[in-house]
């Protein structure tokens, strides 16, 4: 069912006398990326009182940095199609280390949007462009396998990076956990330089290639699986702290706990899923998302336990490979706009970012209770399902023409 890779556009791998430290280098930024973006997750009830304001608001700050993603992954890629990709990698970290010390900085609630809108804008690309370089590195064979060892920066980061960020913002306050992935930003800056390979940029590449990828229809089926999919993980992430504190009963101090087991699930998920992606991608794709609806349908029945609430999270982060079957099949139907079609991967994931807890939120303001956003996210993987279906069912009509044409 899934498309077939395209060596004429791979090509044979990089020679690079250390492939294990490039994908290295650029786990370390998906670690400082992974910290950023699901410790504010974990410290909206911090972030609520120390500026002043109700949970659903503090919420907002999520959405900026997830819209500032959705923004900053096309018009980066595309403005940075002629620069190498190690210069665009270390210039799109500089970005982040700077707008994420700056939100530690912030002087009030307003400032602090902005500051995360400006920190979301580096994401996507670098993740996109952090994708092809990891790709790049192995026979096509080994794709998925190599950006998800990439992505095991993010989801470790949900295991150590977040919680210890949640710890320095409950002891000495939510400020210190931007200044923390501030620093993790510099030692990014300071792996890519001396590791990753300082290849010239493509000469064919432009601005109007990069843009090519829109013209394909796969490429928007895609990311609508993505940003639809994904939102229910999100629905039930973005609000788990609260959850905890009100339907559990458990202290603060059991959060960074339970964020940990989820980033276990993660990481177990991006360790084990790629190998039967790349073996039958789309087909790991639809299993992923019927895995989603699934547990996403039990969580409100486990909230009441923190043990049966945990077991259920860890499943739920498992889900989380998602994004890197997606992260494939996007360089699969992107022809030869590549770097685009990588980076948008990321924006359609924060889609769901934001679509997610808004939805969640809608949800729980309604009355519906604290637990709802888990039939929100059920609802949400079946919707990204459908779209699944339809892509199987593009590719099945390509396939079928192009069998008749041969004839």
């Amino acid at each position: 069912m899934s498309s077939s890779p395209v060596p004429h556009l791979a090509g044979p791998p990089v020679r690079v006398p250390h492939v294990g430290l490039v994908i290295l280098a650029l786990a370390v930024g998906g670690f400082a990326i992974g910290t950023t973006e699901f410790a504010s997750m974990s410290m909206l009830p911090l972030f609520a009182q120390g500026l002043g304001i109700d949970a659903p608001t503090a919420g907002h700050a999520i959405s900026a940095y997830a819209l500032g993603v959705v923004v900053g992954a096309p018009v980066i890629t595309v403005l940075g199609a002629r620069l190498p990709r190690r210069r665009l990698l270390l210039l799109l970290m500089a970005m982040f280390t700077v707008f994420n010390g700056l939100t530690g900085l912030s002087p009030n609630y307003h400032w602090m949007l902005v500051f995360r809108f400006l920190a979301g804008l580096p994401h996507g690309a670098y993740f996109g462009v952090g994708a092809l370089v990891a790709s790049s590195l192995v026979p096509p064979n080994r794709r998925t396998r190599a950006v998800g060892q990439m992505f095991l920066g993010l989801t470790f980061a949900t295991i150590i990076g977040v919680p210890l960020a949640s710890w320095l913002g409950q002891a000495i306050g939510w400020r210190w956990s931007f200044a923390l992935v501030a620093m993790l930003g510099v030692a990014t800056i300071s792996a890519v330089l001396a590791f990753a390979p300082n290849t010239p940029a493509d000469a064919n590449a432009s601005p109007l290639r990069e843009l090519g990828a829109l013209k394909r229809p796969q490429v928007w089926i895609t990311l609508g699986i993505g940003a639809i999919g994904f939102g229910g993980m999100f629905a039930v992430y973005t609000y788990l702290a609260d959850i905890l504190l009100r339907v559990t009963h458990m202290s603060l101090d059991t959060v960074p706990w339970v964020m940990g087991v989820f980033g276990v699930g993660m990481t177990l998920g991006n360790m084990v899923i790629p190998v039967f992606a790349d073996r039958a991608l789309m087909r790991t794709a639809g299993a992923l998302l019927l895995w989603s609806l699934v547990v996403l349908a039990i969580f409100p029945f486990t909230a009441g336990n923190v043990w049966t609430l945990g077991a259920v999270v860890f499943l739920i982060g498992i889900g989380g490979a998602l994004g890197t079957v997606l992260q494939t099949r996007l360089m699969d139907v992107a022809g030869d706009a590549q770097g685009l079609a990588a980076s948008l991967n990321h924006s359609a994931f924060n889609t769901a970012n934001a679509l997610g807890p808004f939805l969640g939120g809608l949800a729980i303001a309604h009355g519906y209770g604290w637990t709802s956003p888990g039939w929100v996210g059920s609802g949400l993987a079946l919707g990204g399902l459908l779209l699944w279906g339809v892509s199987v069912a593009v590719d099945r009509r390509v396939a079928d023409d192009g069998a008749i044409e041969a004839c």
